[in-house]
């Protein structure tokens, strides 16, 4: 594969993973004007099937009608896949309406430990020493970035239970959207995937919204959620991951971490201090070691 192609996919994945990063700050700013939980998941995952339903479209009149179509299995695994997507939503908003941003997608990114402890119980054998080393960088890490070496800090236990639970659902999406139904397009993975996952945002709003839907959330803040959080991420990562492989791909997508952070700094006028900043490069710095071989190149 060419530099320049690598490069594009270098471009897709940052673009995705920034978009990403931006997300829970507009959630936050929702939540400062009194709209719910269930306001902000309905109005995002609405627009974002809408949005990625006029994308399907557009591509099947494009391919004049020769791209694979899913079949029936495939679209069931892909709407069970999806549930862990919704999930991921509904944890994530719920664990930020209780703690800082910046603690939030801390907690988000410990999906790499988890994701090496879920693939050794699959895979049944023991993750390689590098990996292990990651793991232990990423945890001393976190305790830096959530600040817990402060005694004078206390975070919300709400808020670290979503964030974790976040985190693990996340996994679990992570695995299953790059196994199940691989053979057709990403816009028919993620339209499906999204309504799997709206099943879930649907139920849980039903049961929590007690009070008459704010409809204007749609035009205030759900284009801007649905736009950075289901429709412009999934298809630019999912392009641009082919491109750039999965170890280079994974590098490159962490910076969802600083700008998450960055975004919390500057829009919401979050404390963050040195020392979590130390505790957010560790974790980058595993993130990249994780995805090293041997020979010192990108897996």
């Amino acid at each position: 594969m060419s530099n320049n192609q690598v490069l594009k996919g270098v471009f897709l994945v940052a673009f995705g993973a920034t978009s990403y990063g931006m997300l829970a700050t507009f959630v936050k700013m929702a939540y400062d004007e009194g709209y719910t939980t269930a306001e902000v998941t309905t109005s995002q995952f609405v627009l974002g099937i809408i949005g990625i339903l006029l994308i399907n479209l557009f591509q099947k009149t494009k391919n004049k009608n020769t791209a694979v179509k899913a079949s029936k299995r495939n679209i069931f695994h892909l709407m069970l896949a999806g549930t862990s997507l919704g999930m991921t939503s509904l944890f994530y908003y719920l664990a930020v309406k209780y703690i800082p941003v910046s603690i939030g997608i801390v907690l988000l990114m410990q999906t790499v430990w988890m994701g090496v402890l879920l693939e050794m119980i699959l895979e049944k054998k023991l993750p390689s020493k590098q990996k292990i080393v990651s793991v232990a960088i990423v945890l001393f890490g976190t305790v830096l970035a959530t600040n817990l070496i402060n005694n004078e800090v206390q975070l919300d236990w709400r808020g670290l239970m979503w964030g974790f639970l976040a985190a693990a659902s996340f996994t679990t999406t992570m695995f299953t959207a790059n196994r199940v139904a691989t053979n057709i397009s990403s816009a028919q993975r993620s339209l499906y995937m999204l309504l799997g996952g709206a099943i879930i945002v649907f139920t849980f709003s039903i049961i929590t919204q007690v009070t008459p839907f704010n409809f204007e959330i749609f035009l205030k803040w759900g284009i801007v959620l649905s736009l950075f959080g289901t429709i412009i991420p999934p298809m630019l990562m999912t392009a641009g991951f082919p491109l750039t492989g999965i170890g280079l791909g994974s590098i490159v997508s962490a910076i969802e971490l600083p700008v998450s952070v960055t975004m919390a700094y500057f829009l919401l006028n979050e404390t963050v201090t040195m020392t979590q900043w130390f505790g957010i490069s560790l974790i980058l710095l595993a993130i990249i070691l994780m995805n090293i071989n041997s020979n010192g190149k990108i897996a």
